[in-house]
This record gives C-alpha cells, sequence and structure tokens, in this order.
C-alpha cells in the first residue's frame, strides 16, 4: 500500500494488522480518483471504516485541505495515527474510534459538510442505503460532494437516493466495484 498521486507520491502506507480489514488496492485506489478527479482545490474528507486511513490520505495529498478519519477497530485507529504521524498530517485531519452512524451524527451536530465521502464498509455487513440515507438526513454532502461507494462487484446499488444520483459505477476484478453519487441539479 502506497500514496498513488500528489504531494506523498509514493510514500508507503502501513496496513492495518488483522484480517478484519480488507484494504482498497493501489489499482482500485487509482481508478477510484480518476473517476472522483485526480486533483482538489481544498474540500473536507469523511473517511467513514477507514482501515489503515488510505483513502482519506489520498485524497489530502491530492489536495483536500481536511479529513475526518472514522473506525471502530482499535488497530485500524493506531494505523490511522501512524501514517498520519508518519506523512505530519495530524493538523488537517481528525480520527475517530467509534460506529459510522455515530459520527454521521456528530458531524452533523458539528453542521459539517464534505466534499467527499468514502464508504469502504466491510462487504455485505453493512447497508449502504441506510448510511446514504443518513448522510443525506444530516446534510451532510457538500452541493458539489461526491460519495464514493467501494462495495462488493455483486451488489448493485440503486440508481438514486432522495436528493443524490448515481453518476458512475465501474467493477474491478471479480471482487471489488465503486459507485458514486452526486446531487441532482435542481
Amino acid at each position: 500500500m502506497r500514496v498513488i498521486s500528489g504531494k506523498f507520491k509514493g510514500h508507503p502506507l502501513k496496513p492495518v494488522p488483522n484480517r478484519l480489514t480488507r484494504p482498497t488496492t493501489d489499482k482500485v485506489k487509482e481508478a477510484l480518483f480518476q473517476m472522483i478527479g485526480p486533483f482538489f482545490e481544498g474540500g473536507n474528507c469523511f473517511d467513514l471504516f477507514a482501515g489503515s486511513g488510505g483513502l482519506g490520505i489520498e485524497a489530502l495529498s491530492r489536495g483536500m485541505d481536511r479529513a475526518i478519519f472514522v473506525d471502530i477497530q482499535p488497530k485500524a485507529i493506531q494505523t490511522i495515527h501512524t501514517n498520519l504521524k508518519i506523512l505530519k498530517l495530524e493538523e488537517q485531519t481528525e480520527v475517530f474510534r467509534t460506529d459510522a452512524f455515530r459520527s454521521i451524527k456528530a458531524a452533523a451536530k458539528r453542521e459539517l459538510t464534505f466534499t467527499i465521502i468514502f464508504l469502504d464498509p466491510p462487504y455485505l455487513k453493512v447497508s449502504y442505503e441506510d448510511l446514504i440515507e443518513a448522510i443525506i438526513a444530516n446534510n451532510l454532502l457538500h452541493k458539489d460532494g461526491v460519495i464514493v461507494c467501494e462495495h462488493d462487484a455483486k451488489k448493485v446499488l440503486p440508481p438514486s437516493f432522495n436528493k443524490l444520483k448515481k453518476v458512475r459505477s465501474e467493477i474491478y476484478g471479480s471482487t471489488t466495484a465503486i459507485t458514486l453519487y452526486e446531487m441532482e441539479e435542481d
């Protein structure tokens, strides 16, 4: 695992030392960032089910201003802190060990909005529909933002959710798919 592009290009990232976390491969990460725009001019990122923090760190490397990382596993939280410390990203980031739904409510209480929200829960264990509905209900997605769902290739996500529309979906290999949602234009 490494940072693919941007300020920290080529820097290795430590993986979570357990079998409970499935890291996003470099190939999928590179394809994902080509889909959402290779570089950014600021914005906030919300990395739910962050694992090692690879997606949020990649977004920071490519120009995001801030990132919030959330995972419920202690080893994942330790790994995120280690990766952020090595890259000296502590000032631009927050890390929380909590459930994704609680973190969504906490972000809403702070009236935060995000340009990118990464959803990469354990495949087939968490409802993307429930997560996206919670994000919409709590107004967390910036009007120009995108929700990035990494999911099992066999799972087909709906074409829309309330104010969101599916703008792209791609399958990588036999196990992984990426689906993007954006706000519908008024």
